[in-house]
């Protein structure tokens, strides 16, 4: 049985990396990758070219609008969401509940359900974690069953555009991904 990932993807440094360094990976492992974004990483996709090959390279289209209420969903049943890289802002909404796109309404459902399981990556840097509520969100996250890769031993954070270019850790996210779907499958 094929596995799906719902991709969630976010305006943050990695998002130009997705398709060759997560989508591609996990296609590899037999994973399904259904991707949605953000609205501002779609402008950043396909100013890039890379919103086109990632549609060719999973046969599904790229979701940013929501769909009309008689028409069914483009992409398969998801058997786990992985937001990466995730911005402070969407980490916030995600931990808040604030569903104000395409890409949050999917996540903030499967937090809510306790299913499918949710990984997330935030792309942050230290001025991020260093606002007052940031901890309160992570910590709402972490109830809500997430895994988040976050921590200096994954992504020591950095003074902001500090370390432009910088790799995502990817690695450790689609070992997180697979990791997290075995545990909730048992």
């Amino acid at each position: 049985m094929t596995r799906v990932l719902g991709l969630v993807g976010c305006a943050a440094g990695g998002l130009e990396d997705i398709r060759t360094q997560l989508i591609e990976p996990m296609q590899s492992d037999g994973w399904t990758v259904a991707v949605t974004v953000t609205p501002t990483a779609a402008t950043w996709l396909r100013a890039s070219g890379e919103y086109d090959k990632i549609e060719a390279v999973t046969g599904l289209p790229v979701r940013v609008e929501p769909r009309l209420p008689t028409e069914t969903s483009p992409h398969p049943p998801v058997d786990c969401y992985a937001v990466v890289p995730a911005t402070a802002s969407t980490v916030a909404k995600l931990a808040l509940g604030i569903a104000d796109n395409q890409a949050l309404t999917s996540v903030c459902e499967a937090l809510g359900n306790r299913r499918p399981p949710v990984v997330i990556f935030p792309r942050i840097n230290a001025a991020h974690a260093g606002q007052p509520a940031w901890l309160d969100h992570i910590d709402a996250l972490r109830r809500a069953g997430a895994h988040l890769i976050y921590g200096d031993d994954v992504w020591p954070l950095h003074t902001p555009r500090s370390a432009p270019g910088r790799a995502l850790p990817w690695n450790a996210i689609r070992r997180a991904i697979d990791t997290t779907t075995r545990a909730h499958d048992n």
